[in-house]
């Protein structure tokens, strides 16, 4: 099975690992404002990516010494590269590149609402955005060791119809991982992150609760299960589920609900809270998943 990884360099594009740390390094050298607070889950809210290249953005910064590992385990800037200057007296930064493995997958997922299979074909993708074949064979190679599609020669890469089977397959291995990750977490809980969270906006579509409780379980296998092309398939495909007005506010609520059990460290309610919001999906995705279906019977 070929192994994931964030968006590659190809023909001069810039990885978002490398984008992350140039960035970073930039403003610090620079004397500029960090763009968010120097964690994990934080970094990867503002550049909307997981939590993988962000990882090794930081890595990189600590092995240049702009960044420091605080015994606490906490990251800092090193206060001696705070505005050293660069190359330029007032250095650009750089331009994010685009993530064609983000973009790919939303193809591959609303292929995947369609009653059959669809074939996606890399001349036709490559034309619509304007790209090689190459990067569009690369991901779908990548979507294909993930299971997500499958190639079949000379008609392209097969994307099977997603089943309400497979919805509810996935939900229940996402609960019991994700209240595994909320038990490893206690002892790592910052009550000034979490108070930082309960300050954010859009909690309905914003999967950040779920990501602090995962990067704080300290369980590497947990946090690659949720980087992985599967989880991030059905992130999208519940985003995409979820836009009426009514299940956002249920959703916003929840989140709070869990973050405000964890600031008072009610990790029953936590629990429970978090399970029934996990529950609460099927019923959501299985409405995308007929609504479609339906439209697509009526347009044949």
């Amino acid at each position: 099975m070929q192994r994931e990884r964030p968006n590659g360099t190809e023909e001069g594009l810039m990885s978002i690992a490398t984008y992350i740390s140039q960035d970073i390094r930039q403003r610090i050298r620079a004397g500029a404002t960090l763009p968010a607070h120097l964690s994990l889950t934080d970094l990867a809210r503002h550049y909307d990516v997981s939590i993988t290249p962000v990882r090794e953005a930081i890595q990189a910064l600590v092995d240049d010494g702009h960044l420091q590992k605080l015994p606490n385990r906490r990251i800092a800037v090193n206060p001696a590269m705070v505005g050293i200057g660069g190359d330029e007296d007032n250095p650009v930064l750089p331009k994010k590149p685009t993530d064609w493995d983000s973009v790919l997958l939303d193809e591959v997922m609303h292929a995947s609402l369609s009653l059959v299979p669809v074939y996606l074909r890399e001349g036709s993708l490559a034309e619509k955005y304007g790209v090689g074949r190459s990067i569009i064979r690369g991901a779908f190679s990548r979507f294909a060791g993930a299971g997500l599609l499958d190639h079949v020669a000379r008609k392209g890469w097969r994307v099977h119809p997603v089943r309400v089977d497979d919805v509810e397959a996935y939900l229940e291995v996402r609960e019991a991982l994700e209240l595994t990750a909320l038990e490893a977490a206690k002892p790592n809980i910052d009550r000034s992150e979490v108070l930082t969270l309960l300050e954010g906006q859009n909690h309905a579509l914003d999967d950040t609760t779920h990501r602090y409780i995962i990067a704080k379980s300290g369980n590497v296998y947990i946090v690659r299960f949720f980087d992985q092309f599967v989880a991030r398939y059905y992130n999208r495909l519940l985003h995409f589920a979820a836009p009426e007005a009514h299940v956002a506010e249920e959703m916003t609520a929840e989140h709070i609900e869990i973050l405000r059990a964890i600031l008072d460290r009610d990790w029953s309610r936590a629990k429970d809270v978090l399970s029934r919001h996990i529950r609460g999906q099927r019923s959501v995705l299985e409405k995308v998943l007929i609504a479609s279906r339906n439209q697509k019977r009526k347009n044949q």
